[in-house]
């Protein structure tokens, strides 16, 4: 039995339309308290750190479950990172500051059982963010506003936010949030998909 740490609509429809049968359980962890304590850190060791936290604590409330925490970080330079957008002005700001920009996304996952981490992966994409006018910032915002505050950089990859980018380096999977290939091929090692 596998169980998604976390919420995200994006990680869940990457597992569902992979086949995977899983349940979901939010970790509800404090990221931004634990992301401000380890800054300073590197960003792909924060990546790692959030998602076996996350796995680690619903593995401990699922004794014998396999649990899947994931998380991503942006590193926009080395060492500095984006947070969440927490607003639609917080969206426009970090939007303006990728125009024109290549940038790191990292996605971590772990697999943990009875609060032990098994299995560990990080992946790493690097985008470039196109220029644009602020008549299209402002549609953007418009369209896509709330649906993408909980999305760090503020965009989904496989909505309206492809036209963000004239380069992506890197899996399509990792960008949305979940390295998927390496997690379908540790389930298949585990027994937990068909091989």
């Amino acid at each position: 039995m596998l169980i998604l740490a976390s919420e995200s609509a994006s990680r869940k429809s990457m597992l569902t339309a992979a086949g995977v049968t899983y349940t979901s359980h939010p970790a509800r962890i404090d990221e931004s308290g634990i992301t401000e304590e380890l800054r300073g850190h590197p960003v792909r060791d924060v990546a790692d750190r959030l998602a076996e936290l996350k796995a680690r604590k619903v593995s401990q409330q699922h004794p014998g479950a396999f649990v899947l925490g994931s998380d991503s970080m942006l590193e926009i330079e080395r060492g500095r990172w984006l947070e969440k957008p927490c607003s639609l002005e917080g969206l426009r700001m970090q939007l303006r500051e990728l125009e024109g920009r290549a940038h790191r996304l990292i996605s971590a996952a772990v697999i943990a059982r009875d609060g032990e981490p098994l299995w560990r992966h990080v992946e790493v994409a690097r985008l470039t963010v196109r220029r644009f006018s602020e008549d299209w910032l402002e549609a953007y915002v418009a369209a896509c506003g709330e649906q993408v505050l909980g999305s760090v950089g503020g965009y989904h990859l496989e909505g309206l936010g492809a036209q963000l980018f004239t380069k992506i380096e890197g899996d399509q999977f990792t960008v949305r949030g979940l390295p998927l290939l390496a997690v379908l091929g540790w389930l298949r090692e585990a027994g937990e998909l068909q091989v």
